[in-house]
């Protein structure tokens, strides 16, 4: 914890905290099925998501910090949608989307095995591996098809009346993106099992010629 908050007073930051509330808020419209508000909310969860990243980078405005609110805001989100499109998924009269409703239960396992595998490593006092170029490409992709599946799935889509997803199109998409997540899930793996065996078998110091440790 050291640290964590020194130059936390950043409009990337201030750009996540405001993602991390923005998920009740979108939780609650969708059960209320004020799908049209959900969906509107979920494309600015995904923008600032979008935004913070390139602000940060741009303006020199990383901190650590942010680098721990940005993937528990993205967790938080995931989590949400993939427990409330499984419910959906699975209580509704079209029998494709309730034969496919478990593949939201591969975003959720995800998550779990991060959150427990994350919090396992800060115990070791072990920072969890940033997010690789597929991690971020994955979460591009979840969010663009979840925005997608709300906005125009059949029974339920915020503008179905416009143009309803045909069922077996939207379940490629979930699956695509359920692919991805696994990808950038297995992307993290060797940074954590580097870290974990540096742990458990650190260097041995190097002994200068004065018969002083360095």
């Amino acid at each position: 914890m050291k640290g964590l908050f020194k130059n936390c007073w950043t409009i990337p930051n201030f750009l996540t905290v405001i993602r991390v509330f923005l998920v009740p808020v979108f939780a609650y419209l969708f059960l209320k099925e004020q799908y049209i508000w959900a969906v509107t909310v979920l494309f600015f969860s995904g923008l600032s998501d979008f935004l913070d990243g390139k602000i940060a980078r741009a303006f020199n405005q990383v901190s650590d910090l942010g680098k721990v609110l940005d993937p528990v805001a993205d967790k938080l989100t995931q989590i949400a949608l993939a427990i409330l499109l499984f419910i959906k998924f699975n209580g509704s009269t079209n029998k494709t989307l309730v034969a496919y409703s478990w593949i939201f239960l591969v975003f959720l396992i995800k998550e779990a095995i991060m959150v427990i595998g994350g919090g396992a490593l800060l115990l070791m006092n072990l920072r969890p591996s940033p997010a690789e170029v597929y991690g971020k490409i994955a979460t591009f992709v979840f969010y663009a098809v979840m925005i997608l599946l709300i906005a125009f799935a059949p029974e339920f889509g915020a503008f179905k009346d416009i143009w309803e997803m045909n069922a077996t199109l939207l379940i490629i998409l979930v699956a695509v993106s359920a692919i991805l997540t696994i990808v950038a899930f297995l992307g993290y793996l060797p940074g954590t099992i580097k870290q974990f065996k540096t742990k458990q078998n650190p260097e041995p110091k190097v002994k200068q010629k004065n018969g002083e440790d360095t």
